[in-house]
């Protein structure tokens, strides 16, 4: 008799731990920062959860998700990457560069998986295209600037002069601008820089550019896609086509952009977080870019801006607004 009660004793500790186990292999918690909101930072965000859904971890069953948006101020950005520190979740997924620059910079042991990094070792986020190491992986969103020009010739084929709002302050945007600078100049080809340091800035920054660009081409740069709308009644007023490298802008008012889907990036993303909650180092992940590009057109902002779409061009792309 009490040989069968040790038994069921020593049984019901092995399957207490066991279901303690599963319990910890289950319950996740992943935080989420964006540095703003806007279409595709937000479409990356939702490209993280869904894929996560896919991958078995499912909000509100065993995967708790957090988020929070710095609304453009790095100091509220550094201010939520010490808070999610603090909170110790199983890993952080951090978008657009400031945000993760200000999570790698607060932490060198919870897991950090990046996201619409355009160029992550400029950013100092990892030291190169190799498995990091550290803490730190993720996906970026690096784009071949010929490709880009070459559509800017197809939306304005006389273009000499191309002016450029950004933040001199986001690294990625000051990478960009000066690779972009020297590609143009390769070309006959001048870029006209405008700075933008705050969203409210982009239309100032605009207008500046009047009279003096045959056609405005945006980055990723968060500010100015947070700000979009401005830009583009500034283009529309003065008749300034505007080409951006976001295709969720085309439906907002630019004329085209050759970009990535970014919910697919979050995916991308996503399928990085699930390996490292179940077991992966971030370290031995090296980061990853997308080459699925898609070309967004709009009709309408065409007509507003003085530009005639080729029909070679409309046939080409995967989106057309009219």
């Amino acid at each position: 008799m009490l040989l069968k009660k040790f038994k069921l004793s020593a049984l019901a500790v092995v399957l207490g731990m066991s279901a303690a186990g599963t319990a910890l292999a289950q319950d996740k918690f992943v935080a989420i920062t964006a540095i703003v909101e806007h279409p595709a930072l937000d479409a990356v965000r939702d490209g993280v959860i869904k894929q996560l859904e896919k991958e078995g971890f499912v909000q509100g069953k065993n995967l708790k998700v957090k988020y929070q948006s710095a609304q453009g101020n790095t100091g509220t950005a550094a201010q939520i990457a010490r808070q999610f520190i603090g909170e110790k979740p199983d890993t952080i997924v951090a978008i657009a560069t400031p945000s993760a620059q200000a999570v790698v910079a607060a932490t060198k042991t919870i897991p950090v998986v990046f996201a619409a990094i355009t160029d992550p070792v400029a950013a100092q986020l990892v030291k190169a295209k190799e498995p990091s190491g550290t803490n730190v992986t993720g996906v970026s969103d690096i784009l071949e600037l010929q490709p880009q020009i070459d559509l800017i010739k197809q939306v304005v084929p006389n273009a000499k002069k191309v002016g450029v709002v950004y933040n001199p302050g986001e690294a990625n945007s000051a990478v960009v601008v000066k690779q972009l600078k020297e590609t143009l100049a390769t070309q006959g080809m001048e870029l006209v820089e405008a700075s933008a340091p705050r969203s409210v800035d982009v239309s100032s920054a605009a207008r500046s550019l009047i009279g003096k660009v045959d056609v405005i081409y945006t980055t990723t740069d968060n500010n100015v896609v947070s700000a979009y709308e401005a830009l583009v009644k500034v283009g529309n007023e003065a008749d300034i086509p505007l080409v951006a490298s976001d295709t969720s802008s085309v439906e907002r008012g630019a004329i085209a952009a050759l970009g990535l889907n970014y919910f697919n990036i979050g995916e991308q993303a996503g399928v990085i977080v699930s390996r490292v909650l179940k077991g992966e180092a971030p370290g031995t992940i090296a980061f990853e870019t997308s080459k699925n590009l898609s070309l967004h057109l709009n009709k309408k902002a065409a007509a507003e801006q003085g530009v005639s779409l080729s029909d070679d061009l409309v046939k080409t792309a995967e989106k057309v607004f009219d």
